[in-house]
């Protein structure tokens, strides 16, 4: 029995060293590891929700992007008949009055009336293009693009508006100056 102590002694001496180096090994806490588990499944719950608002936010932002380019498209659109109002208005109304005004002559009116009918022809051009870029696909286009195609036909229809008012101001100025005219050259001269 004394050697079973002795050997028991002897090992126990020669344990404590490798005990002692081996203090620095870690511990593991099952509380603080079912802890960490519960962290990374909460933090993986919220990353989740983050994905799901900013696909959320990213399909908000792309339907704000297409009524945005809808409304350009409307607006463009909407511009482009008043216009086209305008140039019926100045047709109706103030071309009527040139063409009647004695001052015109004969062979100025097929004149008045050819520079008169181009303008209204590209109104009716512009109007056919618009109608089919906004009926169909036209080429598969974005809607930025048939905005931006919109936008440049509504400058040309603002052109054609300034190029009638500017026809029309001058066939006025015409009329103007020979009826002024008329009464300096038929004035009754007493003196």
């Amino acid at each position: 029995m004394k050697t079973k102590i002795l050997i028991i002694a002897t090992a126990f001496i020669f344990l404590l060293p490798a005990r002692a180096a081996c203090q620095g090994m870690p511990v593991y806490d099952n509380t603080n590891f079912i802890s960490l588990v519960k962290q990374l499944l909460e933090s993986g719950k919220q990353t989740a929700e983050m994905i799901k608002s900013v696909k959320f936010l990213k399909d908000a932002k792309e339907a704000i992007e297409k009524v945005s380019s809808v409304v350009q498209q409307l607006r463009a659109v909407e511009e482009i008949a008043q216009n086209n109002q305008r140039l019926i208005n100045v047709m109706q109304n103030d071309l009527q009055d040139i063409l009647n005004s004695p001052y015109i002559k004969p062979e100025e009116i097929d004149r008045v009336v050819a520079s008169f009918e181009t303008i209204v022809q590209n109104s009716l051009d512009t109007v056919d293009f618009i109608d089919e870029v906004l009926s169909s696909d036209y080429l598969k286009m974005s809607d930025a693009e048939r905005a931006e195609i919109l936008k440049a036909k509504e400058l040309e229809s603002k052109q054609m508006v300034s190029n009638i008012t500017t026809k029309t101001k001058r066939y006025r100025d015409i009329i103007s100056f020979r009826k002024m005219q008329d009464k300096v050259n038929n004035r009754e001269t007493e003196y």
